[in-house]
């Protein structure tokens, strides 16, 4: 609940609802949807290397698991995305009061 709450003010207005679905048994496909996503953190040769997901841009707000309200200048970005990797997903325009 804490990413839901922390990103609840990111998106207002027009927006789009944008929702997919991944097959759970295909691991790669899961594991490159929650670095997308969420980003990761990792450390190589002793220095520390962090990635921020998709979640943390502005203009994007997580709504829950496999949902997110997404402002119209960052759409084209995770369509792309998903579309690059296959994964299946809708998208509907909504307004966020």
């Amino acid at each position: 609940m804490g990413l839901v709450r922390e990103g609840r003010a990111k998106v207002r207005g027009s927006c789009f609802l944008v929702t997919w679905d991944v097959d759970s048994q295909d691991q790669e496909a899961v594991n490159r949807m929650q670095y997308f996503l969420f980003g990761r953190t990792f450390l190589r040769n002793g220095k520390e290397y962090a990635y921020p997901g998709f979640v943390w841009s502005e203009g994007v707000q997580y709504v829950a698991q496999s949902a997110l309200f997404v402002a119209p200048e960052r759409l084209d970005e995770i369509r792309r995305f998903l579309e690059a990797t296959g994964i299946d997903h809708e998208v509907q325009a909504i307004l966020v009061p």
